[in-house]
């Protein structure tokens, strides 16, 4: 019998287990390359374009890095890297498992199992990567404690948990629809009271590692307490353009910004917040706005709607209502597209509310939304909203 090369026997496996669709995954292991930092590469099948590809997702101790390759140049990119780079490789295919070991001579040996049951059949492309959004994996979510050392979810932070996922697939659909999508510039994105930074770091995580973009983000916080921890976290996991910095809204303005985040801003810190972006042209506007104090204090009650308005829980309803939907008009006067919905369900946060603004591509007062604005000012009686008096100073409104 001809002696067969273990090493040419695995390789022409992985061709026929890419020719036949019945290539799974592939991992590259024991890393004795020039990068100390690298453990392992995870290869999946992937569709960019309508054209299968392989992808390969370099993983690091503190960070993962996706990069794309065609079926031909991802297999030489495989066979050159054994045994030179990686001194083992694990193929699962739908019928075969196989085990390639090099030995510190080099020496390769071979190890297949077949399969009793042939194994279902992946899905190819990146509509199913895409549902998910943040993978439990990232090293940021440990550093902040939503996962255990072993990548686990803690389960006290499983609410967390979810709202960082929505709030990734929020801005994922909102950027896929603006101008930045199209863009090679870096993303310039300001989170405005970012606490202890989950969102701060999940948008730069999903801009840098999922989109594979440059990305300026700074996260904006009172507390300096907060500001320390995450720069120390933020230096740790090796987030570069990632920096947090002490102060409010009013404060930190900066002159241009691509992407404004504020989440449970109090009362007219939404307005600040929202006319930062609009005076620096954001792409993207995210807020979700509690405490609506100043309308409520305004609100006269039309004659109509005096016993409902008498409760007070039904009149701080109402208040909200009227607030947010005079911001929506005030971002529709100048040139967003805007919608006011549920950011999360209830039962997570009773902070649900998320106004979401993209910049069209024609800009400019709208008159119908200003005398929308107008009117309703009206029929509650309200004479002054923060935002539409900012906007105005700036010669915003017209």
């Amino acid at each position: 019998m001809p002696v067969t090369d273990p090493r040419a026997e695995f390789l022409a496996s992985l061709d026929t287990s890419l020719s036949q669709n019945a290539f799974i995954k592939l991992v590259l292991a024991r890393h004795v390359g020039q990068e100390p930092e690298l453990q392992r590469l995870i290869v999946k099948l992937a569709t960019i374009k309508g054209e299968p590809c392989l992808s390969f997702v370099y993983r690091y101790k503190t960070r993962d890095i996706t990069k794309n390759f065609s079926l031909v140049d991802g297999q030489q990119f495989i066979a050159e890297a054994l045994p030179d780079t990686f001194k083992n490789a694990h193929l699962l295919t739908l019928t075969d498992e196989l085990q390639l070991e090099f030995s510190k001579k080099n020496k390769a040996s071979l190890h297949r199992n077949k399969q009793q049951q042939e194994r279902a059949a992946p899905e190819l492309g990146h509509d199913r990567e895409k549902k998910r959004f943040l993978e439990l994996n990232r090293p940021f979510l440990q550093d902040l404690g939503v996962t255990d050392q072993q990548g686990q979810l803690i389960p006290s932070m499983s609410r967390k948990w979810k709202q960082i996922n929505k709030f990734i697939e929020v801005f994922s659909h909102a950027f896929a629809s603006s101008r930045l999508a199209g863009a090679d510039a870096p993303v310039r994105v300001a989170d405005f009271g970012s606490g202890k930074g989950y969102l701060t770091f999940a948008i730069h995580d999903y801009l840098a590692n999922s989109l594979q973009r440059q990305a300026q983000v700074t996260g904006v916080e009172l507390r300096p307490d907060m500001v320390e921890l995450c720069n120390a976290a933020a230096a740790s996991l090796e987030h570069p353009g990632l920096v947090f910095e002490c102060g409010d809204v009013r404060s930190v303005v900066p002159s241009e910004i691509d992407v404004m985040i504020a989440l449970h801003a109090c009362d007219v810190a939404t307005d600040y917040a929202i006319h930062t972006g609009i005076r620096c042209g954001a792409a993207i506007i995210m807020c979700s706005p509690c405490c609506h104090k100043e309308i409520r204090l305004q609100i006269q009650s039309p004659g109509l709607l005096k016993p409902m308005l008498q409760y007070g829980l039904h009149l701080g309803q109402q208040a909200e209502m009227v607030t947010d939907s005079l911001r929506a008009l005030l971002l529709d006067a100048c040139g967003y597209e805007t919608k006011v919905f549920e950011f999360i369900s209830l039962e997570h946060t009773n902070k649900n509310k998320m106004i979401l603004a993209v910049r069209r591509d024609t800009s400019g007062p709208s008159g119908e939304a200003l005398a929308r604005i107008e009117e309703l000012k009206a029929f509650y009686g309200i004479r002054e909203q923060r935002l539409q008096t900012l906007l105005q100073e700036d010669g915003l409104l017209g």
